[in-house]
């Protein structure tokens, strides 16, 4: 038994030092989509921001079950000013609908940041509320 908790402790230790990676996309609450249009433009997000992302933080966020998280901004200034924040130095993609259902042409309806490092995400998403 002491030998197994050993190697359970080594790897558990092991694992919280190593640097984790998520993706985070973040809608705009204001616009008030229906359910299947923010599955939507969340995914529309997640791919345009993955594809930004280098090729190591995409294989590091793939081995580790590709943690995604969705959260809220509340209306479309706070949307752009974490889209600005995250682009200084993460990969992140800004979405504007193609305004053929709810939304408007050209309205910015999401953004996606990361896959990046999950400290890193988490300064700009961190106080950010779940969807």
């Amino acid at each position: 038994l002491s030998a197994i908790t050993v190697v359970l402790t080594s790897f558990y230790s092991t694992r919280k030092k190593e640097r984790m990676y998520k993706q985070v996309l973040v809608i705009r609450k204001d616009l008030k989509m229906g359910k299947g249009k923010i599955a939507v433009q969340a995914s529309h997000a997640s791919l345009e921001a993955y594809r930004k992302a280098s090729a190591g933080a995409r294989q590091a966020w793939e081995q580790e079950g590709s943690k995604k998280v969705v959260v809220w901004a509340p209306d479309k200034e706070a949307l752009l000013e974490i889209f600005t924040k995250a682009r200084r130095s993460l990969p992140a993609a800004l979405i504007r609908d193609a305004g053929l259902t709810q939304v408007a042409a050209g309205e910015e309806t999401a953004v996606g940041i990361g896959p990046a490092p999950s400290e890193q995400v988490d300064k700009i998403t961190g106080k950010l509320k779940l969807l």
